[in-house]
């Protein structure tokens, strides 16, 4: 008789269903109740054939066990079918691994995040009652030279993402789920993130603090820059944290880029895969307006999620088409402009001063632009290679039939 052996996996009941998956590597996917006790009844010894009979007895359900362990078994959950060994593609390796969840456990501490917010909430006062503590643009310009503030920009970002993306992590381990932190692109942006999918299985008190710790660090900064400023008079430093810290939490809502606040509304809404249903959605009514064969992606959803999709759906349209915008006209006309006059600028031998920040100039948007492309190479180039070799010689598609996964 065929037995499965399946690896450890986590369950989270959600809605009319369950999320199951892997801590350690992060893959979930949404199951039935009865999906959810075939994998108890396969866990526990049953066979196929005898977990098919138990599920028709117990839950007056017919389920094909056979076909759903072959899905759990594409998605790495299954160790072995019978005398069929399946390897384990694992994960890669997690960001600081010797950070234990047991050390950072002190990042869930209610008293932790009511301490923060009072700090926030103290800035904001410092803002409203004394506006002069706000910075202005031109606080960044701080010094005559562009190649000083551009350098020690780059650097002041750097360091204020890797604390965004540290408190992600921290959270996300004291929860017990790996974490791994990597450079990544969004539309025309380069931006680095936690990949924290095994965060599916935590309650939602767990899932929202790890959402918005990076935010509650970034706006942790901002109010004691401003109230440092209020209480002991302006610095040029503290007035360039804080503007850099107002872009980072301004960009935040751009919600239709998968941020922060992206997952906080996803999961607020009860949605799995609000960007994925709402891209389907937006090609659906494409098909249709071309009048080409389509179904509507959105009719297994409730009609809450329904609206959401929707909603989220006009948002998604409008800022790509705005972002997209302002790169083609804007960003792409600038950093050609500025490629140019630094390449003007080195052929003025006499001008050692502008030879310099000419290179550090050329330096800056070639490595900016080398690291958005290796990133969008790794994150695009397999679906790329698919559909070259697809388009050169159509091949067969398959799905998960039993599941669908709530992707991050």
């Amino acid at each position: 008789m065929t037995r499965v052996r399946l690896r450890p996996l986590g369950f989270r009941e959600d809605g009319d269903g369950w999320v199951v998956g892997r801590v350690e590597t992060g893959v979930c996917i949404a199951v039935p109740h009865a999906g959810k006790r075939a994998i108890e009844l396969l866990d526990s010894g049953r066979t196929i054939p005898e977990t098919r009979e138990e599920l028709r007895t117990e839950l007056r359900a017919e389920l094909d066990v056979s076909a759903f362990v072959d899905d759990l078994a594409a998605v790495g959950m299954v160790e072995s079918i019978g005398d069929r060994v399946f390897a384990d593609a694992g994960t890669l390796a997690p960001s600081l691994p010797r950070i234990t969840s047991r050390m950072v456990r002190w990042t869930l501490s209610p008293v932790l995040h009511a301490a923060l917010g009072l700090l926030v909430f103290s800035g904001f006062v410092a803002a409203v009652l004394r506006p002069e503590v706000v910075p202005r643009w031109r606080s960044l310009l701080w010094s005559d030279h562009g190649t000083l503030v551009v350098l020690s920009e780059v650097a002041l970002v750097a360091v204020l993402v890797s604390l965004h993306e540290l408190a992600h992590l921290l959270t996300a381990r004291a929860a017990g789920v790996p974490g791994r932190i990597r450079v990544d692109t969004r539309l025309q942006f380069l931006a680095a993130q936690t990949d924290v999918s095994g965060i599916w299985l935590a309650e939602r008190r767990i899932r929202l603090t790890v959402y918005l710790a990076g935010i509650a660090v970034d706006a942790s900064v901002l109010a004691g820059c401003l109230l440092g400023t209020a209480l002991f008079g302006g610095n040029v430093l503290l007035s360039v944290i804080a503007l850099t810290e107002m872009t980072g939490l301004a960009l935040q809502f751009f919600v239709f880029m998968r941020t922060d606040l992206y997952f906080l509304v996803q999961d607020l809404a009860g949605c799995r895969n609000l960007y994925a249903d709402a891209t389907a959605f937006v090609l659906h009514l494409l098909r249709r307006v071309a009048r080409a064969p389509t179904s509507d992606p959105l009719a297994g959803l409730e009609r809450r999620q329904r609206r959401f999709v929707r909603l989220y759906s006009a948002l998604l349209v409008a800022g790509t088409g705005l972002c997209l915008g302002v790169f083609l006209l804007i960003s792409v006309p600038f950093t050609v402009a500025l490629v140019a006059r630094s390449i003007d600028g080195l052929s003025r031998h006499d001008d050692v001063v502008g030879v310099v920040d000419a290179l550090v100039t050329l330096g800056v948007v070639a490595g900016y632009q080398g690291v958005w492309v290796r990133a969008w190479i790794r994150r695009h180039g397999p679906r790329v290679r698919r559909l070259v070799a697809r388009l050169a010689r159509p091949a067969r598609s398959a799905g998960l039939r039993g599941a669908s996964p709530p992707r991050d």
